[in-house]
């Protein structure tokens, strides 16, 4: 049957040839400038976005179903709207976010969607013209995907769009953000998915501009199909900034699925790391995805058997392209090593020490990745990750795109929490740069933590405590040197619950440290923990390491622990009526983890 012309209709941006694009009215695009923005001294908010969202421009999304939901739709949910989503339903957060950056896959940018409307630039090249072919006959997607996926793996020799096509939907990328960013309201942010898959593994990393429109149209997106290697992509983020003047940075995805890769021990080339690789790697990726609607990637009960809240949402049967993990159980906990994040942040100590640099020096923070432009991680208002997980009766029994992963191991994850002087690009940029971020899986958990030397109980009944916090100390994400001897790093932490959820159970810190000897080992410890059987609205803690050594090489990261409740299946299981699989649980303790703060012995090391 040929494809029906009015599924694909423009909305608006004619020019553009760009489905699902739809007119801002001036009461929604509210540019003012950030200089015009009341900035405090210092960061006294903490602000919650969604970084890593794809709208029907990723070529996955747009495949999958999502034929009508583009940015500005994402924009439009994400600033609280209700929209229709690609099922048809009716979607609406119950509190809007503070920022959120729509980062499609740069591979074949809205290509998909420029053929489904007809764009002159999309039908330019012989590819455009043969996929068109397909879209109006009975073949439909199934070629389209199978000759993207021979492309993008090299099965097949490489046809990509016209770079002029490329050029005209990023400009409307940038453009659409620009209309939405409402400094001191709402931030929005202009960035792209590198979608790098070598081999399978899922080494992805999204790329967030701190700039407008000014700098960034001065681009075209860097893809995987130019190169998979991060050290490339580190190379094009260091030529925009030369040219431009502008700033710019790389967030890794979630490394469950990246088969080993993402915390490896040789670059992608296989070379041994050095000095100059680490301070590289840790100055365009200063914060790392540590949870997302792929699952939880914190710890691993196999990694840490002594940690009994290391088994929350996991994903680790396979890499990015189904491919099974090994059964041995050395090979496989080698390759687990890789792929978790309090793994590598332990690698990382034993790189500083040896190369006088870590390359795995990141904050936390979380996201969706969702690909239906709706940003949710409320388990009782989950709209899954393609069209196929959205609210259904059907969803939670089958698979997403009939072929991947069940749709009820999808995790309603995650969230990032951002302290910043201001809700502003620039400020947004500059707090994640210096890593005072912090992911959470869901729930909207006031989380503040500094680290210091000289901290006492009495700090945390200090009228002025965000002051004497950065006065006497660093915040999550910063660095501690040696003080006077006989001393060990003193921590203030405060947790309040998010006020539309439950009570939190226990504050913990988590401590990796490297030994003498080189050897690098890890420690939970509960450093407040609730009797009461439902918890408490708040946890306040001051506490010292009293396991402190000067000599080794330690980092520190805070994981607050919320009440049981219910996992987005079981709203699914009494909303439709339907049955859940045991494998599944009923019910989840939600979290939050902080950026650490790291001990060196030497400064100059």
């Amino acid at each position: 049957m040929p494809l029906s012309h009015k599924m694909f209709i423009l909305i608006s941006s004619a020019s553009l040839g760009l489905a699902g694009c739809q007119n801002v009215g001036t009461e929604a695009s509210g540019n003012i400038a950030a200089k015009d923005v009341a900035v405090a001294d210092l960061p006294d908010d903490v602000y919650w976005g969604d970084l890593h969202v794809h709208s029907n421009l990723s070529f996955d999304s747009n495949s999958f179903g999502n034929r009508n939901l583009g940015p500005e739709a994402a924009y439009r949910f994400a600033r609280g709207e209700e929209v229709e989503t690609s099922s048809g339903q009716r979607a609406k957060l119950s509190r809007p976010l503070d920022f959120l950056m729509v980062a499609d896959h740069a591979e074949y940018l809205g290509f998909l969607t420029g053929l489904q409307s007809g764009s002159e630039q999309a039908l330019s090249s012989a590819l455009g013209k043969r996929w068109r072919g397909y879209l109006e006959k009975a073949e439909g997607m199934g070629p389209i995907m199978s000759e993207y996926v021979d492309m993008v793996t090299g099965a097949r020799p490489q046809e990509v769009p016209s770079k002029a096509f490329t050029k005209t939907v990023w400009n409307y990328v940038v453009d659409v953000a620009e209309r939405y960013n409402d400094p001191g309201k709402f931030t929005a942010f202009s960035g792209y998915e590198w979608t790098s898959m070598p081999g399978g593994r899922n080494m992805h990393r999204v790329i967030v501009f701190r700039d407008g429109p000014e700098k960034t149209k001065q681009i075209i997106p860097f893809s995987a199909l130019e190169s998979d290697d991060p050290e490339r992509l580190w190379e094009f983020l260091e030529q925009y900034e030369r040219t431009t003047e502008g700033n710019v940075l790389a967030i890794a995805h979630n490394g469950n699925l990246s088969g080993g890769l993402m915390f490896g021990d040789a670059t992608q080339s296989g070379k041994p790391f050095t000095a100059d690789y680490a301070k590289t790697r840790m100055r365009w990726e200063p914060v790392y995805e540590v949870t997302q609607v792929k699952g939880d990637g914190e710890a691993h009960p196999l990694l840490s058997p002594d940690d009994e809240f290391a088994d929350f949402e996991t994903w680790d049967e396979t890499d990015i392209s189904l491919k099974p993990k090994p059964k041995d159980p050395v090979l496989r906990k080698k390759m687990l090593e890789g792929e978790y994040a309090r793994s590598g942040l332990k690698k990382g100590l034993s790189y500083k020490a040896e190369l006088g640099e870590n390359p795995y020096q990141f904050g936390l923070m979380g996201s969706t990745d969702t690909h239906t432009g709706l940003s949710t991680s409320d388990d009782n208002n989950f709209w899954g990750k393609f069209k196929d997980s959205e609210p259904s009766a059907e969803r939670s029994s089958i698979k997403m795109g009939h072929a991947l992963w069940p749709n009820a191991k999808l995790s309603a994850s995650g969230y990032s929490g951002i302290w910043a002087r201001a809700n502003t690009r620039q400020e947004l940029f500059d707090a994640i740069k210096r890593r005072e971020i912090y992911a959470t899986t869901g729930p909207r958990i006031k989380l503040r933590l500094f680290a210091g030397w000289d901290f006492a109980a009495k700090d945390l009944k200090r009228k002025e405590f965000a002051e004497w916090g950065y006065s006497h100390g660093v915040p999550m994400g910063g660095m501690l040197y040696p003080s006077m001897p006989g001393r060990a790093p003193t921590f203030l932490v405060k947790a309040l619950k998010d006020p539309e959820d439950v009570n939190l159970q226990r504050v913990q810190i988590v401590k990796g440290w490297r030994t003498a000897k080189g050897d690098v080992k890890e420690h939970v410890y509960d450093v407040a923990l609730t009797k009461a059987a439902n918890g408490e609205p708040e946890l306040s803690v001051f506490w010292s390491d009293p396991d402190f050594k000067p000599e080794e090489y330690a980092f520190y990261y805070v994981r607050v622990i919320q009440m049981p409740t219910k996992r987005w299946t079981t709203y699914d299981s009494e909303r439709y009526k339907v049955k859940i699989s045991p494998e599944y649980p009923a019910y989840i303790q939600e979290r939050v983890y902080s950026s650490p703060v790291w001990y060196e012995p030497d400064r100059n090391s």
